[in-house]
């Protein structure tokens, strides 16, 4: 009976892992990296551009989102100069590096992605949640390197890490790991197959599985997928079936604690202009945090984009667009 059950489970298994293998090289054929990949030192990091003019504006993604959750506001902001957004290492289509992710490198791969996005010259840098504490980071370390920034949402509520938060990290990167695991011999391919196309029983039977949290998180996720354009669907389901962009979210999540730290003990940003947007559900103590980003330059402002959730790129994206056309007009050098 064991011997029967074991090899029942080897052969499930191992038709799991070649459909995974199957779909993945039919997905990479059909949906092939749309920008360059960047050498960073040791690995390549995908960067995608639109449109020209100066400075450029590179977006920076949440913690493990990729260049995809900027497709709305990119395809506004290059109407009137370059936009560029990238992929950290690991997520979208970048390449893994081996170690564990630190604030250095991160910042070290931002700036040879800065310095491609804007050939040289100073960029405005936009960055959601996470990576609105990176580019706070990097624009205190490399001033000169920024034009403007652009901070949607910042996580400021995690500048102070609790009990509570503590314990949400380490379920983050378990379940990381539970969905590389899964991602090899296809569950995640076929889950996310059956929920971006609506199929009711799936949430039931992921309570089931994996319990009412991680259920719920899965059904917001997707929620705010389906918040894109209707073409990008697949090809998110197609980068978040890699077993690579799990490892590379519990990377992210783990180094979340030391970017927090980093940027609590940022004093001042360079003299650029300065938006900081927040969501309109946010608590008044979050909100406070977040206005006080706008005092680290002398030209900050706050923005409370009222009709958004977390993800503001993809509620209000045309208020997103007018705070980076803000921006960039300001950081253009006038002709008088």
């Amino acid at each position: 009976m064991v011997a029967t059950l074991a090899m029942t489970l080897v052969i499930v298994l191992a038709a799991g892992a070649l459909y995974q293998l199957i779909g993945g090289r039919r997905a990479a054929r059909r949906y092939p990296a749309p920008g360059e990949l960047v050498d960073v030192g040791g690995h390549r990091l995908h960067v995608v551009c639109d449109g020209a003019g100066a400075p450029a504006v590179l977006f920076e993604s949440g913690i493990a989102a990729s260049s995809l959750s900027w497709v709305r506001v990119m395809r506004g902001v290059a109407a009137f100069t370059r936009a560029c957004a990238y992929d950290r290492t690991g997520l979208g289509w970048s390449e893994m590096s081996r170690g564990p992710r630190s604030v250095r490198r991160m910042i070290a791969e931002l700036k040879a992605v800065v310095g491609h996005a804007a050939g040289g010259g100073p960029a405005v840098l936009v960055g959601h949640s996470f990576g609105a504490f990176l580019v706070c980071a990097y624009a205190s370390q490399y001033p000169r390197d920024v034009a403007g920034l652009v901070l949607v949402e910042p996580p400021s509520d995690w500048h102070d890490l609790t009990p509570r938060q503590a314990f949400m990290l380490r379920g983050g990167i378990q379940l990381s790991r539970v969905g590389a695991g899964l991602a090899r011999v296809g569950v995640v391919r076929a889950c996310l197959a059956l929920l971006i196309g609506g199929a009711p029983g799936v949430p039931r039977n992921f309570v089931r599985v994996f319990g009412p949290t991680a259920a719920r998180t899965l059904e917001r996720l997707v929620g705010e997928v389906r918040k894109l354009p209707e073409e990008v669907h697949p090809i998110v389901s197609m980068l978040w079936c890699q077993p690579k962009c799990f490892r590379a979210m519990g990377q992210h999540i783990g180094a979340l604690q030391e970017m927090a730290h980093v940027v609590a003990g940022v004093s001042a940003l360079p003299d650029v202009p300065l938006v900081v947007i927040s969501s309109g559900e946010q608590p008044p103590d979050t909100l406070a945090r977040q206005r006080a980003l706008t005092t680290l330059s002398p030209q900050g402002r706050h923005l409370i984009a009222s009709r958004s959730g977390h993800w503001v790129q993809f509620d209000e994206p045309d208020l997103v667009i007018a705070a980076v056309r803000e921006v960039v007009d300001r950081a253009r050098p006038t002709n008088g």
